[in-house]
Formats: C-alpha cells, structure tokens, sequence
C-alpha cells in the first residue's frame, strides 16, 4: 500500500470506531487491501483455515461494499 492507501486506512478506522453501533471493523484479526476494488477487508477469521464470517470490505472512500457477518446460520 502507498500513502494514499494507508492514509484512507486510518480514516475508515476513525470513522468505524466513533460508531456507536454497527462498527463493522471490531474483532477483526487480519486487514487486507484489495488493490482491484480499492478496498479493505477486515477479516474476523482467527485462524486462515477456519472462519465463520465473510470479512467486512470498505472502499477507500469509506463506502461499505460488504458489511461481512456469519457464513452459517
């Protein structure tokens, strides 16, 4: 990732963390940049071979793409 890149990164965190409610990036274990989306993916998987959530994916501009939650019901 760039200065752009890590500036938007800390940007999403700012803004995910003032929320009240609905923080989409608390418990994540791994961050991710997806350089063909322009996005991050929080990814709440604790270990790379289990996991029982899809990651959060937000755009550089903040826009949540993907708000990620659980895989099984």
């Amino acid at each position: 990732m760039g200065r752009e890149e890590l500036e938007a990164l800390i940007r999403v965190l700012q803004e995910q963390l003032a929320r009240p409610e609905g923080n989409l990036v608390l418990g994540t274990w791994h961050i991710h940049f997806d350089r063909k989306r322009r996005a991050f993916l929080f990814d709440k998987c604790e270990s790379e071979g289990y996991c029982e959530e899809r990651p959060a994916v937000i755009g550089v501009d903040g826009s949540v793409i993907d708000p990620g939650g659980p895989l099984f019901d």
